[in-house]
């Protein structure tokens, strides 16, 4: 059964799903930009039997608080706070898209509190051209276009120490690349994995959306290594 909770932090409401075994090993999910919690329903009932599972809707998603400010760095200190808030010392991480950029900066931040970590589709970040959509793009009711910009903007001009940050990481991470069909670098996935020290490389050819297009091979590899 998943149960729909929400969490007051320091700077911003989450809401998350909380499911699996109430003795297992806590696993947290952080989605994609624009996507949210339920984004992960289709690999939920194989990680939910093993897991204590949290999937987060990010600030700025889903039914999570909008925030005046948006950018990667308070993603990242929302989740160390919400990991505070529900007394999780240690958890397993996996983030797709722009929530592994977020899960990358927190096992740089704070490698003690990362047990295994699993980046989907989230490659070393280098400057490219501007994707940012325009002003007059309206709102739906799953997120906030003032985080798109924010974060968009942040994803094309990167911190060059989110990159030279990944040497820190000293959690076991699997890297997981959707192929020759992603839009994704496929090269610059195969980098970050060759900077993490720890870290092995998989490859379903899947496109970006590897853990929906693609469920049960994404299981396939990702539950052996959080087991391991």
């Amino acid at each position: 059964m998943t149960t729909v909770r929400t969490v007051r932090l320091p700077e911003v409401t989450l809401a998350y799903r909380e499911s699996g075994r109430p003795d297992g090993p806590p696993l947290v999910l952080l989605h994609g930009l624009g996507e949210r919690a339920a984004d992960w329903d289709a690999v939920l009932p194989d990680l939910a039997p093993r897991h204590h599972v949290y999937a987060l809707d990010l600030r700025g998603h889903g039914d999570s608080g909008r925030t005046a400010t948006y950018s990667l760095e308070a993603m990242r200190g929302d989740v160390l706070a919400f990991l505070d808030a529900l007394g999780l010392d240690r958890v397993d991480l996996l983030g797709h898209s722009m929530g592994g950029a977020v899960a990358y900066l927190l096992a740089q931040t704070a490698p003690e509190r990362i047990d295994r970590l699993v980046l989907e589709e989230i490659p070393a970040l280098y400057p490219r051209p501007s994707s940012v959509p325009p002003e007059g793009a309206e709102e739906p009711a799953h997120f906030d276009w003032a985080m798109v910009r924010a974060v968009k903007a942040q994803l094309d001009t990167p911190d060059p120490a989110w990159r030279e940050g990944l040497t820190r990481i000293t959690a076991p991470t699997l890297a997981v690349a959707g192929g020759a069909t992603s839009h994704v670098p496929q090269e610059r996935i195969a980098e970050l994995a060759r900077l993490v020290p720890d870290c092995r490389l998989v490859t379903i050819e899947a496109g970006h959306l590897v853990h929906s297009a693609r469920p049960a091979e994404f299981i396939a590899a990702v539950a052996p290594f959080l087991e391991a």
